[in-house]
């Protein structure tokens, strides 16, 4: 759908260009595009180098090991229903440390690892859990301390201080994933069955 949506907005703007005698521009603006596309990538490429690099250290260190711990009672409490030491926790845990340092790419893999644990615990393979339920409203909302790739995109385009955002993006990111653990639990709890009436 996305893709139709996409092609839709591109064939408008060639038409559009093409009735006003101004191809040229867009054609300009496909390359200008591409470029600022590269650039800003090798910029990415650079901070979340270093900001994964950080991330290893921090695993070394023990750091990552220590948050882990700390989320550990949040985990047990979002995802009741995975038993204590199953893998999966170990995965959500590493998934949302990532997230909470801003490195969305890190995290990633880790999330994929969580998705495909949470699946064998799944009793009905063709429908997501509500433990993925929740990791997937969880990795979508992300409270996020430190914004790497979104001040790494400011410092590609010269922004005077790429750093101003983390207090708004902290604030912002605290009120989607309260209303995203929200909006869960409320599924959860329309979903569950209604018990039947005695009598």
């Amino acid at each position: 759908m996305v893709n139709w949506i996409w092609l839709f907005f591109i064939v408008v703007g060639f038409l559009v260009a093409a009735i006003n005698g101004d191809v040229e521009s867009v054609t300009q603006a496909a390359f200008d595009g591409a470029k600022n596309g590269v650039t800003v990538c090798f910029g990415l490429i650079s901070v979340l180098v270093f900001w994964m690099g950080m991330m290893r250290i921090a695993e070394d260190a023990g750091i990552l090991h220590k948050l882990a711990k700390l989320l550990q009672p949040v985990v047990r409490f979002l995802f009741p229903s995975v038993p204590k030491n199953h893998p999966a926790l170990g995965y959500i845990m590493s998934n949302m440390s990532a997230n909470i340092l801003g490195l969305g790419n890190a995290a990633t893999p880790m999330g994929i690892k969580a998705m495909q644990e949470l699946q064998k615990l799944n009793p009905n393979k063709d429908e997501a859990s509500t433990a993925m339920s929740t990791l997937l409203a969880l990795n979508t909302s992300s409270i996020t301390l430190i914004p790497t790739t979104l001040i790494a995109i400011r410092m590609n385009f010269n922004s005077m201080n790429p750093a101003e955002i983390v207090g708004t993006t902290l604030i912002a990111t605290i009120i989607s994933t309260t209303v995203a653990i929200f909006v869960d639990r409320w599924y959860r709890r329309s979903r569950s069955p209604i018990p039947p009436l005695k009598g």
